[in-house]
């Protein structure tokens, strides 16, 4: 098969279309060919060596995929050619992954699905609607009726944040530093979109005096401090990402966190998204409920030079899709 292998950390040049031998499943495992995969900064890291140490080389990258199921393997319930999507737990990382025509996955890995959706609009889902569904339900339990901040809303997992909690029933306050994109946070349903200065619970509280009753934390330590401003006693802060870089605070103390304000994180894994959500978000795309933030189709293997670029780059908003031919 063809597949793309990075042997050492480097740059674009680290990643090699070459052809390897197909990969044969292990007991439990099943092997999928692959139709679509997303591009994430996880592979970005994984090419230039700066992932953490379970990342071994050479590898094929690719921490997420969707497909059909090519060698089902025994006792695993899956079907030849049935529709599955996989992600994480160690896929492209400590074991090879997707950027590949087949990758093979734990079978208690694989998330079924049936749909009539584009493969590029399926291949866009997976880490991404995991680490926001996750976010917002194991992280922050939030219902229909609450009210929901995303700091860093226009990031992929932000959008996809915005757009599964207004298909639950709740209103959204999502930021971002550039006024520019506003548009962008109105377009997934985002019902109070502000720009961020660095300071935002003022803003919050003009809005929503007693504060918001949940909030979704993707920028980072250097305002989790200003986001825990914003929240409501007894509502809770789920710290998920660190866009800015920064996931430490230097001289922490638990009195940092504003009394009766309550703060969790969410890592995630492919588990934290059940097959009948991921059913309900393909219904609601096919319906046009829930609205997708894909950036840019990438046709081909030979492509994934120009979407890692652009994922680096980060000057096209949504999802950056692999799109593979038969």
């Amino acid at each position: 098969m063809r597949a793309i292998v990075v042997t050492r950390p480097g740059g674009l040049d680290a990643l090699q279309v070459t052809t390897v031998p197909k990969p044969e499943p292990q007991p439990g495992w099943v092997r999928i060919k692959v139709k679509a995969f997303g591009v994430n900064e996880s592979e970005v890291t994984t090419r230039k060596g700066e992932a953490d140490s379970d990342v071994t080389y050479p590898r094929i990258p690719g921490i997420e995929g969707v497909g059909v199921i090519d060698q089902p393997g025994r006792d695993s319930g899956l079907r030849q050619g049935q529709q599955v999507a996989t992600m994480m737990g160690g896929m492209g990382r400590s074991f090879d992954g997707s950027y590949a025509q087949y990758v093979t996955a734990p079978a208690g890995q694989l998330i079924p699905f049936e749909t009539d959706l584009p493969w590029e609009v399926v291949g866009a889902l997976p880490e991404m609607f995991q680490t926001a569904y996750g976010s917002l339900a194991a992280g922050l339990a939030l219902r229909a009726g609450q009210s929901l901040l995303i700091r860093g809303g226009t990031s992929t997992v932000g959008l996809s944040a915005a757009a599964i909690a207004k298909d639950l029933g709740a209103t959204v306050v999502s930021t971002t530093r550039n006024p520019e994109r506003v548009a962008e946070l109105r377009a997934v349903g985002v019902d109070h979109p502000l720009v961020d200065d660095g300071t935002i619970a003022g803003q919050v509280r003009e809005l929503m005096p007693d504060g918001v009753d949940a909030a979704l934390e993707l920028v980072g330590c250097s305002v989790l401090q200003d986001t825990l401003r914003s929240v409501r006693r007894h509502g809770t802060v789920c710290f998920t990402g660190a866009l800015a870089g920064q996931w430490t605070i230097p001289d922490f103390s638990p009195f940092m966190i504003p009394g009766r304000v309550r703060l969790t994180s969410y890592a995630g894994e492919a588990g934290d998204l059940p097959a009948e959500v991921l059913q309900h978000q393909l219904r609601a795309i096919a319906d046009g409920r829930l609205k997708l933030p894909l950036a840019k189709v990438h046709h081909g293997l030979e492509q994934i030079h120009a979407a890692q670029a652009d994922v680096e780059a980060g000057t096209t908003p949504g999802k950056h899709v692999v799109l593979l031919d038969d």
